[in-house]
């Protein structure tokens, strides 16, 4: 393991935790990272525009986030067959 990496290396880490949907800590051993060590590296590259730590518990802000996007996306998803649902049965029922 390296004992410096590069600017870019630790942007793509950071992009990479930050956008994926695996806990941060699992994407640091997958780079062979301390997970701390990319915690801070996402607490400096990536800031995010706001990070409502309410309710947020004992979990690290950006662990937060990604959860919330994944709720987003499953909401959307949802919503989309509801839509689909209703106009369905409203063509069906004339």
């Amino acid at each position: 393991m390296p004992s410096k990496y590069s600017p870019e290396f630790k942007q793509d880490a950071v992009k990479l935790a930050v956008d994926s949907d695996q806990p941060i800590s699992q994407t640091a051993r997958a780079l062979g990272v301390n997970p701390n060590t990319l915690y801070t590296w996402v607490a400096k590259y990536h800031q995010p525009q706001t990070v409502d730590e309410e309710g947020a518990g004992d979990k690290h802000p950006y662990e937060e986030l990604k959860r919330l996007r994944r709720e987003i996306a499953q909401l959307k998803e949802e919503r989309d067959i509801l839509k689909k649902a209703a106009a369905y049965f409203a063509k069906n029922s004339r």
